[in-house]
């Protein structure tokens, strides 16, 4: 098989442009000594081919696709237990890496990209290292810091537990079919926090409630949270959400901690 289709319903937009494949492939720096890197959607291979060179550490390559699936088999013969048929948002990862630290690459369809964050939020401490290429905008938004009206839910949750860098913008010409949108790759390296000083589950919930009613001031998007203002900050409630950083969401979410 010498050549995959790729399919719309997916969100395939292969990368052919090699120097971008090599570039990619060298954000990875192996912070915090992971041992395996795991490839999500490799499709033709233009990233595995080089992750594979790699003697340091164990590249395995995860794709739904059953098309790609059996070129990647074909044309690296020697990997071929290396490749898995399977979806990544579905996927035990401590099943699949028991105790082991891994780091996640590759070219991320964009439909899926924040869900794919989402799980590596879920697993961020297996998950120490991700270099991805996102749709521009979805990319500005996660290496956002406060302030900006791009600062999200995904960078204020990413920045909570990871260090996050813009790379590099990647033009459409460079993927086949070119997407209608420029591309950019950024990079997230495992902090030193293990935990929060706050309830995490509620720190998730008051960074999405806040958000989701962005244009309202804390106190009224929060509301029907019970904050108690007097000792998170009377000064706090008057802002939105999009000027907070992760340390005045824990004071919130404590405050609400000590209010129930």
């Amino acid at each position: 098989m010498q050549y995959v289709k790729p399919k719309k319903n997916l969100g395939q937009h292969f990368l052919h442009d090699e120097d971008i494949a090599k570039r990619i492939t060298s954000c990875l720096t192996g912070h915090d000594d992971y041992m395996h890197v795991l490839e999500i959607g490799p499709g033709t291979g233009i990233l595995s081919k080089y992750l594979m060179r790699d003697e340091n550490r164990h590249w395995m390559g995860m794709e739904i696709d059953s098309e790609s699936v059996e070129y990647l088999k074909s044309n690296y013969p020697d990997f071929i237990n290396q490749i898995i048929m399977a979806d990544f948002l579905k996927t035990d990862l401590k099943n699949l890496f028991p105790e082991d630290k891994i780091a996640v690459i590759g070219n991320f369809p964009y439909n899926i990209s924040s869900q794919i964050l989402f799980k590596v939020l879920e697993n961020r401490n297996q998950i120490v290292e991700v270099v991805g290429m996102f749709q521009k905008e979805v990319a500005q938004r996660v290496a956002a810091g406060p302030g900006g009206k791009v600062n999200g839910i995904l960078s204020v949750l990413c920045r909570a537990f990871y260090e996050v860098e813009y790379l590099f913008q990647v033009n459409e010409n460079v993927f086949n079919p070119p997407p209608k949108v420029k591309s950019a790759v950024i990079r997230l390296k495992r902090n030193r926090v293990k935990k929060l000083e706050c309830d995490e589950k509620l720190f998730f919930k008051v960074v999405k409630t806040a958000f989701n009613q962005r244009r309202k001031t804390l106190k009224n998007s929060l509301k029907q949270m019970n904050v108690d203002w007097s000792r998170a900050s009377e000064v706090l409630s008057g802002k939105r959400a999009e000027q907070l950083d992760v340390i005045d969401f824990v004071t919130i979410v404590n405050a609400i901690s000590e209010s129930v």
